[in-house]
């Protein structure tokens, strides 16, 4: 059974594992029919599955899942998709920007989450049977491929409003 630090943080980290699933499905519906719509399917199908291990581990180690993390999550997921859409800007390609940004920011701390726990992994059994390497390998992937895709985003973005 995990202590109360560690059930707090995978639980954080659950929160924002849910809010990454839903918002990697959120820019793949936005993009539907481009080549960023294809990253993204692709991309939710794996932010999914990390969330999965995570929920797995969560089971393994005895930790209960806060419905109120959930929830704030899953809500602040929903209350995003206004700024997202580009609504707030007047301009949808702002809005994929920022969410590019924001999913490459959570995928960055999901990064953080496994190279933690396999920094404690001897503290933990349930840990033993996770292979924290290839999570980690696939986290800096992705967080990689949405690098090249914010960035690509920024410069649509940004097009033609400059300062002289």
């Amino acid at each position: 059974m995990a202590g109360k630090a560690m059930d707090v943080y995978l639980n954080d980290h659950l929160a924002g594992s849910m809010m990454g699933t839903d918002l990697a499905e959120q820019i793949a519906e936005m993009a539907e029919g481009t080549p960023l719509g294809a990253v993204m399917t692709s991309l939710s199908a794996e932010i999914e599955q990390d969330r999965q291990v995570l929920s797995d581990l969560m089971d393994a180690l005895g930790t209960s899942k806060n419905p109120i993390k959930q929830a704030t999550g899953w809500l602040a997921e929903k209350a995003s998709r206004p700024k997202f859409s580009g609504f707030t800007a007047g301009e949808p390609e702002h809005g994929t920007f920022m969410a590019l940004e924001s999913l490459a920011l959570g995928v960055h701390g999901k990064l953080s989450l496994w190279v933690a726990l396999k920094e404690v992994r001897e503290r933990y059994q349930p840990l033993a049977a996770i292979d924290l390497d290839n999570l980690i390998a696939r986290a800096e992937k992705q967080h990689a491929l949405l690098e090249r895709e914010r960035l690509s985003g920024a410069q649509r973005a940004f097009e033609g409003d400059s300062v002289e």
